[in-house]
């Protein structure tokens, strides 16, 4: 997703009076996909999908077999459960972002999104100050001051990871308790995804 872009959301639900309730309620700020069923979705994920709002209870192919098959695939895709199923203590080591019980109203599927969506935008830019606080460190212990201090892009690099730093701690400022489960559930899955 681009800073000017709505963010995509593909809708997976197979009764499609459901599906298409929640992307009428979502379509006037989202770009909006539906699928009827986990066999149609997983045709239609791509990278250009940013949320996906899953049903667990399927026939077929299973939210959670769309879950599993999604993660597997390595789609950077935040995906929230909507659904019916009671949770239970199999949801565990389910790497899902978000679990919702049905019904749902519309506020909650827009915090849900903008959650995830913070969590993304999180994320990212964690991502982005990995690296750069990489190039950083590396110079920093390789080179001497004095060309540190005279070199420009060096000096770019600093006021860059400086800035980013900034916007890491704005964006933090503005998580609430759900936010923060929401960007550091990842940390189950293996560190090298995230900073690939």
């Amino acid at each position: 997703m681009s800073g000017t872009e709505p963010a995509t959301v593909l809708v997976v639900d197979d009764e499609p009076d459901v599906a298409d309730a929640y992307a009428a309620q979502l379509d006037d700020q989202y770009i909006v996909s539906t699928a009827y069923g986990g066999d149609e979705a997983l045709e239609s994920m791509d990278v250009s999908v940013d949320i996906v709002l899953l049903d667990r209870r399927m026939p077929s192919t299973s939210g959670d077999e769309v879950l599993e098959r999604i993660r597997n695939r390595d789609l950077n895709i935040r995906v929230a459960m909507v659904t019916a199923v009671d949770p239970d203590f199999d949801m565990i080591e389910m790497p899902f972002d978000d679990y919702i019980i049905k019904p749902v109203s519309r506020t909650e599927l827009y915090e849900t999104i903008d959650r995830l969506l913070n969590a993304a935008s999180y994320e990212e830019q964690m991502r982005r100050y990995y690296a750069l606080s990489a190039k950083h460190a590396t110079l920093s212990a390789n080179k001497p001051e004095s060309e540190l201090a005279e070199n420009q892009q060096f000096q770019q690099l600093t006021e860059e990871m400086n800035s980013l730093r900034d916007e890491l701690d704005d964006t933090l400022s503005e998580f609430d308790d759900d936010d923060f489960a929401a960007a550091f559930r990842d940390l189950a899955r293996p560190p090298l995804e995230h900073f690939e």
